[in-house]
Order: C-alpha cells, then structure tokens, then sequence
C-alpha cells in the first residue's frame, strides 16, 4: 500500500481538476492505496486534509502576485522577495503534510502546470528535489496554452517549475497533443492519461430528488433544456449556446451549471446583456449545484450535476480550447446528445473514435440548427445515438482504463519500470 499526497491549489468543486481528483481516488482506492490532500481549499475528509489558504490561486496575496506577474515584462524587487517568502512558507506545510501522513508518493495536480500560484509551484519543486520523492505530475493545461500568461515577468520561475523536469517526477498529460508540446518545449516524455468517467457502471436512473429542479429554477415544464455545464469563462464560449437557443425556434431553456468568479465577471456581464438582447431564457445556477447533493443554509435543494444532465434534453459545449472534455464524457455517460465545437483535442483523439455529435467549427450554421431541432423532436432517434456513443465510451475512458494506467504509473514511480 502508497500512502498517496494530492496536491493542487483547490481539491474542492465542479472544476475539472477537482473532478478528475475524485476519479483518481476512487480508482487508487480500488488499488488499496491510501488517500491524502494538500490544497489552498479541499472538501475532502478533515482527518486527511492539509488546508493551507495561501495554496489557493484566489487567496488575496497570490491574486495581487498574478496580476504583478502576467502584466508586465519586468517585475519589482519586491515582488521577487514576495514570493520568495511565500515559498519558504508554503514549502514548510508542504514538509508538514509529508510528515504528517507519512506520503510516499505525491500526485501534484496542475500545481506544476498552469501558473495560478507561483509560489506554490516554486515551494513544490524544492520539495521534490530536495527529497526525490516519488511524484506524479498530473497536468491538464500549460501556461502555453492560455493567452492572459503570454506577458510575462516569471520566465525564470515558469521555466523552473511549470513544469518542473526532476529525474523523480513522471509527467501525465491528458491529450497527445500537450505530450508532444511538453516534450518540444521542456524535453520531458510524459503518458498521456484520457480523462474517464465510470462507464462500466451504468449511470443512476432518476430516484426523485430532482423533480422539482425546474420548479427550483422557474423553468417552464414545456421547454426544452440545454445544459451548459461549464464554467463561465470566455473560451467556452456560452454565447454560441445562447445563440443556439434563440434559432432553433421551440421553448428552450438554457441552463448554465457552474460559476465564473475565478477570471472576473466581465465575461458574465455580457453573458446576462445578451440573454436580455436576445430574449433568450437563461438560467445562471451555479449556486444550486455542486458535485454531490446537499441543502443550503435555507434548506432548500442543492442538486448534483448528475440531476442537471438526467433532467436536461440536450448538452451544449461550444469551448474554442478545451485540455480533454469532460463535460464531453459526462454528458455521453448521462446517454444525453451534443452540441458542440470540433476543439482541437475533440478532433486529435476524441473524434476518431467513432462518436457522433453535431459539430460546429467557428460559429453556429443553419445545418447546425436544423439537426439539433432533429436531436430534440425524435427522441428514438436520439436514444440509439446516445447509446451507441456510451458504448464507444466505455470501451476507450472507463475506469477500468485508468486502473490500468495507474498500475503502470504507481510501478514506474517505485522504479520497477
């Protein structure tokens, strides 16, 4: 048995990195491997959490830090001791946690990937070089690959840590495309591990509980939902759906699952002037669902995003950039259909596989419209799709799949590889 160290700025929420977490674990503990979590905020288990605030890529600090990082080419004096000290504060929890759960394998997610706090991936580098430490750096998306770190005083700490290639690390990527760039860009191999979802259980049938979700939500029992279940973000690019909706001329309702606080508000602004513009209705819910059900201070519901897809028509997922897709495999898990954007990883390694969804490139066409009314009006039609979609899933992302992976990923770890 491993003793396991999660370790990311947030292990908490509907993110894709808090989601895939889950997965990880469910399938570690399958393995007997024991669990732990290092996080800025984790809604894991207290008696296996290691919560230090100025982890998280949010704490006022590190926000303030960011905006000194990416908006300039050269940075203050003050700014480089900062995070120095920063370091040495996160790197003396990080030794902490280590100790205290006796870790024998860390598994850093994204901490080592995309720049969200700097400090934080400077302090886990020295760790790992300072103790060769076992680790699993588990990456879904790279500072390259996002425009807003294209301005950049931190060259010097990105080329350290974002990835860091230490001789006791192995890299996981999620697509075959960031395989190929880290390898171009940082000289280090990596095993590219597909997101999944559990496939080889079928998904729960409704048991009741959400009901009364439009009823919640004030929205009309005649219409048609659209699930957006993304975050509000610019490069997901919600407006197509919105648009999507006011042209396929039937009652619709679109329902947005998830927040968007962690990039401002602006991109939500303009989301609710379109919505009025348009006269499309829109539900922004994020507040009503999370990963599992609970109750608000009120008492009233908070539904999980398994009610949101077993309660919606159809999945919209228009994103321009996406590290893997798993609204993509939880909306086939859910055996609902698609409506989506051909980003370039769907087209690298999703597509050949045999799915089929309706596909849009840049902008939303009228053959586009005209077979999402198809998908809604022939519900027959639209079973056998979803079905055969699910088939096709759980022959390529199961957990079945990542039991496997992580075999392989625990053994090379331990240098019997």
């Amino acid at each position: 048995m491993n003793r396991v160290g999660f370790v990311s700025t947030r292990l908490a929420g509907t993110d894709g990195v808090s989601l895939e977490v889950r997965k990880w674990v469910d399938v570690l503990n399958r393995l007997d491997q024991k669990c732990f979590f290092f996080a800025g905020e984790s809604e894991w288990p207290q008696e296996r959490s290691y919560v230090v605030p100025e982890a998280h890529f949010a704490h006022p600090e590190i926000s303030k830090l960011n905006g000194d990082l990416f908006d300039n080419y050269i940075r203050s004096q003050e700014t480089s001791e900062k995070i120095e000290k920063l370091k040495k504060h996160l790197k003396r929890h990080l030794y902490k946690y280590v100790k205290r759960f006796s870790i024998n394998v860390l598994i850093i997610e994204n901490a080592l990937s995309i720049p969200m706090n700097v400090p934080l991936g400077l302090a886990l580098t020295e760790l790992v070089a300072e103790t060769g430490m076992p680790t699993i750096g588990h990456h879904h998306d790279f500072a390259w690959e996002r425009s807003r770190f294209s301005i950049s005083s931190a060259d010097d700490y990105l080329n350290a840590a974002f990835p860091a290639t230490l001789s006791s690390m192995i890299h996981v990527t999620i697509n075959s495309h960031s395989r190929r760039q880290l390898a171009m860009r940082k000289g280090a191999s990596s095993l590219v591990v597909p997101n999944v979802m559990d496939f080889d259980s079928s998904p729960p049938e409704p048991d009741g509980y959400g009901d009364d979700m439009r009823e919640s939500l004030q929205i009309g029992s005649g219409n048609y939902l659209l699930l957006q279940p993304t975050r509000i973000v610019p490069r997901k690019r919600i407006e197509l759906a919105i648009s999507l909706a006011k042209r396929i001329d039937l009652p619709v309702t679109v329902l947005i699952s998830h927040g968007g606080r962690d990039e401002g508000l602006d991109y939500e602004n303009y989301l609710h002037e379109l919505c009025e513009t348009l006269s499309v209705d829109v539900r922004f819910a994020a507040d009503h669902f999370a990963m599992t059900r609970s109750k608000k201070g009120d008492g009233s519901k908070i539904y999980s995003l398994g009610d949101a897809y077993l309660h919606s028509d159809l999945v919209t997922y228009p994103s321009t950039i996406e590290g893997f897709g798993n609204a993509f495999l939880e909306a086939v898990y859910f055996r609902r259909p698609i409506v989506m954007s051909t980003y370039e990883i769907y087209r690298i390694d999703i597509k050949p596989k045999g799915f089929e969804v309706v596909e849009f490139d840049n902008f939303i066409t009228q053959e586009t419209v005209e077979k999402t009314r198809r998908l809604l009006l022939n519900p027959e039609l639209t079973a056998e799709l979803c079905n055969q979609n699910y088939e096709i899933a759980r022959k390529h992302y199961s957990f079945t799949n990542l039991e496997k992976y992580l075999v392989v990923l625990l053994n090379m770890s331990q240098g019997d590889l």
